[in-house]
């Protein structure tokens, strides 16, 4: 088993998971594995690294896939005995005028965005090493939304006691009611991308929570973040910062010293803390 720290950043053949993936590998001291579904599209991207005199190691990954994440949770405890720093960074998003109906546009956005990120977290979680730092890329469209739920709706996604069953209850019912057509009528905004990330944003104050709970000792730290507007496939040429910039923030969290305390359960956007 190896002593060398472990890096993984999930979805990281393109974008902003690439980004992260070639700043940690100038800034974190051991090794980082680039993720993607299609292995010939994440080999590729690490040789556009490797020409830029980096040192990215490739695993397969597929956050929709219960089997690879497994493998890769296997992978790590033989090689590394754990993990020191999780990115989870893979997602999807429709585009706007994409005229896939809306309902089909909920279930496949949350089945990756939300379910696919709680699956990577419940198996890579225990994996965790002291001092480890997890980072859930969420999005600013995650506040928004949550502007955009009922009263109800909003009480319920800021309690600091929900539960990770209850927030699946609930995120399952977004999905039911786009099915339904009553999603509006039931309070959700009517954004599959902006559900999914109170989701992620969520899910985060939940597991750090937990982690509060469960691995005080442990000095873990957890926290969601927006990337900020990124020229990438799914936000488009107009955006504001380019992917290195849009690595700024998952990063900075990523390499949060062993003497930091904080922030932790919180949503970070341009390396400040968010109200939520």
């Amino acid at each position: 088993m190896s002593n060398v720290p472990v890096a993984v950043v999930t979805g990281s053949n393109k974008g902003i998971g690439l980004a992260i993936v070639r700043a940690l590998c100038k800034q974190f001291p051991g090794d980082v594995y680039l993720t993607s579904r299609d292995p010939g599209r994440g080999q590729a991207a690490v040789a556009q690294l490797q020409q830029e005199g980096l040192r990215p190691l490739f695993h397969q990954l597929d956050i929709d896939d219960l089997q690879s994440i497994r493998a890769l949770r296997d992978f790590l405890k033989e090689k590394y005995g754990g993990l020191n720093v999780l990115v989870n960074n893979a997602g999807i998003a429709f585009k706007v005028h994409d005229t896939t109906p809306f309902a089909v546009q909920a279930e496949v956005t949350l089945k990756t965005n939300f379910f696919g990120t709680r699956n990577v977290c419940i198996e890579l979680l225990p994996l965790m090493k002291p001092y480890g730092r997890v980072v859930n890329v969420s999005s600013m469209v995650s506040s928004s939304a949550l502007g955009g739920c009922s009263q109800e709706l909003q009480q319920k996604f800021r309690s600091d006691t929900i539960t990770e069953e209850e927030l699946v209850q609930l995120m399952t019912k977004f999905v039911e009611d786009t099915k339904k057509s009553v999603h509006e009528k039931e309070g959700w905004p009517n954004t599959a991308y902006g559900v999914s990330k109170i989701g992620v944003t969520v899910l985060s104050r939940i597991q750090a929570r937990l982690l509060n709970e469960e691995r005080k000792g442990d000095h873990i730290l957890l926290n969601a973040c927006c990337p900020g507007w990124v020229r990438t496939d799914m936000a488009g040429p107009k955006a504001t910062k380019s992917p290195d910039e849009g690595a700024e923030t998952p990063v900075y969290l990523a390499l949060l010293p062993s003497s930091a305390d904080a922030p932790h359960g919180q949503f970070v956007s341009n390396k400040t803390v968010r109200p939520w």
